[in-house]
């Protein structure tokens, strides 16, 4: 099965939530007033985008009126899909281009836990070695025996080389020490792990913020990727921790997990038209090559497939 059919398969749910009960609305529809409008907008709010964005797809539909764009019930299928589609493309940097320029490329991965964060790691050294690039992973979060065992388990899988202390130790003493070591070593790509809870005396924001400092005192210009993991289950949730996270730690992407098991990933849309951040990558499975870059043009088309 290739990636799109993937992708396809992965979003049955959440096309059911949204695209289908567009068909719904738009084949049992003889124009377009508003009744039909009121329809609309509830089928867009139940579909997990979120109010803000609602609003800004309702504002979109009825300009696309005023304009004859939209003329029939059956042109607003079309007319969505190219506004959603807008939605999701963003000027994303080239993150290879950038790891030609810089090395160690440090990629600091934040989110809750439950969220995928770990297994996200370990596809991401998947991913860079598959690509030649030597990797080193770092496990900052040393509040979890758990986390640090699963971490190593990947580096074994993935060929990475593993930092690590014990549990219980300063997370950003992992960092520094990865930060020296991955110099030392000449490695291309260092991946950090952080906890997505800390025991009640910590405060976990000011904790990420002190790991964001030690990495750019040890490599300059780091982390020069942080991307936060967001558990696509969690819908409108995983706005209200985007918005959280962003306050402690430079975000530069996103990483949406577990799409293949929700309706909610309409969420999508709402976090890069209410955050202004792009997603970069996306989980549609267990398997190692199931976390793909993202694309806005194929996620689009998967979302309003037949």
């Amino acid at each position: 099965m290739g990636f799109f059919d993937k992708l396809k398969e992965s979003l049955s749910k959440t096309r059911e939530n949204l695209t289908s009960k567009l068909e719904e609305l738009i084949n049992g529809s003889a124009k377009i007033d508003e009744e039909f409008l009121d329809e609309l907008e509830e089928t867009l709010i139940l579909s997990d985008v979120g109010m803000p964005t609602t609003d800004r797809l309702m504002a979109a539909v009825r300009k696309g009126i005023r304009k004859r764009e939209i003329n029939a019930p059956e042109d607003l299928k079309p007319f969505l899909q190219r506004e959603i589609t807008s939605i999701l493309t963003k000027d994303v940097p080239s993150e290879k281009w950038a790891m030609y320029l810089t090395k160690p490329y440090v990629i600091l991965v934040v989110g809750v836990n439950g969220a995928g964060k770990t297994t996200t790691i370990g596809k991401l050294s998947a991913h860079y070695r598959d690509q030649g690039y030597s990797v080193m992973l770092a496990a900052a979060d040393t509040f979890r025996a758990a986390a640090i065992d699963q971490l190593e388990i990947w580096a074994e899988r993935t060929g990475a080389t593993l930092i690590k202390h014990d549990e219980g130790s300063d997370p950003s003493s992992v960092a520094l020490d990865a930060t020296r070591a991955s110099k030392s070593r000449a490695v291309d790509v260092l991946i950090v792990d952080t906890a997505g809870r800390l025991q009640n005396k910590f405060n976990l924001m000011e904790e990420l913020k002190k790991i964001n400092r030690v990495l750019g005192k040890g490599i300059h210009g780091a982390p020069h990727e942080v991307l936060l993991v967001l558990d696509s289950t969690t819908g409108q949730n995983a706005i209200s921790q985007a918005e959280l996270f962003t306050k402690a730690a430079p975000v530069t992407g996103l990483v949406l997990t577990k799409l293949d098991g929700t309706a909610k990933g309409g969420v999508i849309i709402g976090l890069m038209a209410e955050m202004s951040m792009p997603v970069k990558w996306i989980g549609v499975g267990e398997g190692v090559d199931d976390l793909r870059p993202f694309d806005a043009q194929e996620f689009a088309r998967a979302l309003f497939a037949s």
